[in-house]
């Protein structure tokens, strides 16, 4: 099976999704913004607590497996797999990409 080849900023989100909360932030823009269970998470601090928070709560292991770009967004399906309700499952990773960086990320 190929590896998904996925967009830089991308590909490091899901590398720092395997290390910490700061790994996870450095991939944003100054102002990025996450999206994930109904709150947002502006800014670097915020995104690190969110990314901490989740770790946190439960162990889990993200395999993206399908690239769409629709209107500027980077559509992301992954399999995420772990110690959480209804493991495992798809999740939508929506990205938009500003200077090699995230600007946002919706988690649906």
């Amino acid at each position: 099976m190929k590896d998904l080849e996925l967009p830089e900023p991308i590909s490091a989100y899901f590398e720092a999704d395997r290390q910490d909360g700061q790994a996870v932030a450095r991939c944003f823009t100054k102002t990025g913004v996450v999206l994930d269970e109904g709150s947002t998470h502006a800014g670097a601090a915020a995104i690190e607590t969110w990314k901490n928070a989740a770790s946190a709560k439960y162990t889990y292991t993200a395999r993206p497996h399908t690239l769409e770009v629709q209107a500027g967004r980077y559509i992301v399906t992954s399999q995420v797999s772990g110690n959480f309700p209804g493991s495992p499952l798809d999740l939508r990773y929506s990205f938009v990409l500003e200077r090699g960086k995230i600007a946002s990320l919706e988690v649906a």
